[in-house]
């Protein structure tokens, strides 16, 4: 009998010699005996490099089956994995391996030029080529860690600032896919569609709930609708998770959705914001067999909510309800615990409860509390204040309020337009700027810059070239007006809400 996994790579243990397709991307197709045998070589490289328990481990790669070796292979060697999204830039790159000290960086021989160019400003990470690794004699491997020790950084914007590190343990990451698995109902002969960076938690928890029950991932990266369609039709996925983006794309630019039957599509999950009412309603009808879950999370705990298909009719606008395992809980503004319909902060407690944020121990503190409804001396435990308002119903259902804080989510990404903002200024052709989200059918939120010129002939379409060569694609604001003055607080701060809600009301 296989004993319980404790440690990420342990979920690879029960199907270690099995012949049953794990990944597939593009034409190749990797069976968990192959993926098994590429992981010890990858752990062997990382070692052989010097890598030591607790060494972060950096992976800047195309989406692909080394990315998800990788993963894995940094847990067996006893590391922490900080997965980068490949869409990022340099600036961004440099900033994430610089801030978790990274000891080495995993990459592909067409990204080494570009990843060595972003080391000049992270000195001591070493870059490790996945072609050499692949090549790696394997070495006896033992473990060394246990479930509480940090598995993961996975960097996210804050409200202000550059990107921050969540650290994620082992036990962590287990939890969210054994969860989901349950809820979900996830069985080996799934066949799930990943279109979403396995830096994010989202993208990640497909791979480790697959990889748990021995199913297959197939791996997508698209540009067009119909391309997500001949995946489902051709691979006969079983299983697919999105953001909102995905969905409106999906249901207005896939033309060839509207006449394809997909028999096998089981369920699809949404994440990562709020889907349009009337999207739901476009995906059920095209979508007539396959189940709609709804679910809401952040990165800092995971997964809080998860609607029931069953729920939809009847709570149409519904975040759900707690995911098993974890108590969900709503705290109003005087500390109360909300009664129904009474608003407050959404409180999450459970496994999934990150380990806080990389080296900065004041915004943990923010996030991460003792639970203030059960004191340490009498076995109180840490809870994540996700900072979103809502509302809980008389059947333990909830509704999100609104976000508390200054991100923007769009295209499932949270963003900071601090970190937009200061690429702008960094052009040096403004004396302010204000970036804001607008609504937007397909992304959720467009990101629309508002700036003061330092001169009137300022080149808006050369100033945005710029930025994209700064940050990635899906923080580039869609638009930059110029004004003469930015509208300000009485307290002297940009007024952001009046630059929304004039914009919102102008269409």
């Amino acid at each position: 009998m296989t004993a319980a996994p404790i440690l990420l790579h342990h979920l690879l243990v029960p199907h270690a010699e099995s012949g049953r397709c794990a990944l597939v991307h593009g034409e190749r197709t990797l069976d968990y005996r192959g993926f098994n045998i590429a992981v010890d070589r990858f752990a062997s490289a990382l070692l052989a490099a010097g890598l030591e328990r607790g060494d972060r481990a950096a992976i800047f790669l195309p989406r692909g089956m080394e990315e998800c070796i990788a993963i894995f292979a940094v847990s067996r060697a006893k590391g922490v994995f900080v997965p980068v999204n490949p869409l990022l830039r340099g600036r961004q790159i440099s900033h994430i391996v610089a801030d978790c000290a990274a000891r080495l960086v995993i990459t592909s021989r067409a990204l080494a030029p570009m990843v060595a160019e972003c080391l000049e400003e992270a000195s001591g990470a070493r870059i490790l080529l996945v072609e050499e690794m692949a090549e790696a004699e394997t070495v006896p491997l033992k473990d060394g860690n246990i479930g509480e020790d940090l598995a993961a950084i996975l960097y996210t914007s804050g409200s202000t600032g550059r990107p921050k590190g969540v650290m994620v343990s082992h036990r962590n990451l287990l939890a969210g896919a054994r969860i989901v698995r349950t809820y979900l109902a996830i069985t080996p002969e799934e066949r799930i569609l990943s279109l979403l960076p396995f830096s994010f938690d989202y993208g990640l928890n497909q791979l480790l709930t697959a990889v748990e029950q021995g199913a297959v991932t197939v791996i997508l990266t698209f540009r067009f609708g119909d391309e997500i369609v001949r995946a489902l039709r051709d691979h006969e996925i079983t299983a697919l998770a999105g953001v909102p983006t995905i969905w409106a794309i999906l249901t207005k630019a896939a033309p060839l959705l509207h006449r394809t039957a997909l028999p096998h599509l089981r369920y699809i999950t949404n994440s990562g914001g709020a889907v349009p009412s009337q999207t739901v309603a476009d995906l059920r009808r095209m979508l007539p067999q396959t189940n709609v879950v709804l679910m809401y999370g952040l990165t800092e705990a995971f997964r809080s909510t998860y609607l029931p298909p069953e729920e939809l009719d009847r709570r149409p606008t519904s975040i759900g309800k707690a995911i098993p395992e974890c108590e969900i809980f709503i705290v109003t503004e005087d500390g109360r615990r909300a009664k129904p319909g009474e608003p407050g902060i959404l409180v999450h407690r459970g496994p999934t409860v990150s380990l806080g944020y990389w080296n900065r121990p004041e915004e943990t503190a923010r996030v991460l509390r003792q639970n203030p409804f059960r004191p340490r001396d009498e076995g109180g435990d840490i809870v994540c204040y996700s900072g979103d308002l809502a509302v809980e119903d008389e059947d333990g259902f909830f509704s999100f309020i609104g976000r508390n804080d200054a991100m923007i989510k769009s295209s499932g990404y949270r963003i900071s337009p601090s970190e937009v903002e200061e690429a702008i200024m960094s052009t040096g052709r403004f004396r302010q700027v204000a970036v804001i989200g607008l609504p937007d059918d397909f992304a959720g939120q467009k990101l629309h810059a508002v700036a003061v010129a330092l001169e009137p002939d300022v080149d808006v379409a050369a100033v945005l070239q710029a930025v994209a060569g700064m940050l990635a694609a899906y923080m580039v604001p869609r638009d930059l007006e110029l004004v003469e003055a930015l509208p300000v607080t009485p307290n002297g701060k940009v007024d952001y809400r009046n630059l929304v809600r004039e914009r919102t009301e102008n269409g």
